[in-house]
């Protein structure tokens, strides 16, 4: 695949996320896929499975948005710098009750794609932003 249809793969990627259509995942995302990151929730299976479950448990209790700020490609990779945007409505895994706050988190995505698929993904997220927003964690002086 040329640059930019890898670019449009991980812009329909995200956007079928948004949509609540993790089914997508199985047109999308290779079963073997490889998250370099570590889970986000203890106990997910690995591969395509592992991140349809993550986001399943993502937009039940955290609906929103990603929006794209800018993309670049090359070869078989595209780095992706967003912004999510949610809602903390649900409980998530573990002392994470629902708090009804906005959430915001910037991240920068780089995604490997091979026969139309994602198969790859590394990324740099701000979950110290994240967790502060969550109610996890409080700064001195905040």
């Amino acid at each position: 695949m040329e640059p930019e249809e890898n670019k449009a793969l991980v812009r329909r990627f995200y956007a079928e996320i948004d949509a609540g259509n993790v089914d997508a995942m199985d047109e999308l995302v290779a079963e073997n896929y490889i998250d370099h990151n570590p889970a986000p929730f203890p106990g997910l299976p690995a591969g395509r499975e592992g991140l349809k479950r993550a986001f399943e448990i993502f937009w039940n209790a955290t609906p929103g948005r990603h929006e794209i700020e800018d993309q670049i490609a090359e070869g078989d990779k595209v780095v992706t710098r967003l912004t999510a945007y949610g809602r903390h409505d649900g409980d998530l895994p573990g002392p994470l009750r629902a708090t009804g706050a906005d959430l915001r988190e910037t991240a920068v995505a780089i995604h490997r794609i091979a026969n139309g698929k994602l198969v790859e993904h590394w990324s740099d997220r701000n979950d110290l932003a994240l967790m502060q927003q969550l109610g996890v964690i409080t700064l001195p002086g905040r």
